[in-house]
């Protein structure tokens, strides 16, 4: 199995208030998100590519013009915009562009991730 990688970057505030008022979570916050998308197949195409990472592209724009520097939770109409919920979100509009998506991982910090792989 082949596998590539691409990864993606912006930034974006959300608020968990369905958490207790002492959680750090519950209080407006942002964070420099991380996504990163796997693509797989079991054989090249004829250039020897899995996918070419150009075609990877319209996910940029999309992540561009309705994630970067927004309020999520407005984004979406809810607050349960966790790091799990954007991997399946992600994962949801890749899958549907491109069928070779295998996973998408979500990153809050350096050190935190969320991934999503059926």
């Amino acid at each position: 199995m082949f596998r590539i990688t691409k990864e993606f970057h912006f930034s974006a505030s959300h608020q968990l208030t369905h958490l207790p008022s002492d959680h750090q979570c519950a209080r407006l916050h942002g964070h420099n998100y991380i996504v990163v998308v796997e693509l797989a197949a079991a054989e090249l195409d004829e250039n020897g590519f899995v996918r070419d990472y150009h075609e990877l592209s319209p996910l940029k724009r999309y992540i561009d013009e309705r994630f970067d520097h927004r309020h999520l939770n407005e984004v979406f109409g809810h607050d349960r915009v966790t790091s799990e919920y954007l991997a399946k979100h992600f994962y949801d509009w890749c899958k549907g562009r491109l069928p070779e998506t295998s996973a998408v991982r979500v990153s809050e910090t350096p050190k935190t991730w969320a991934e999503y792989r059926p």
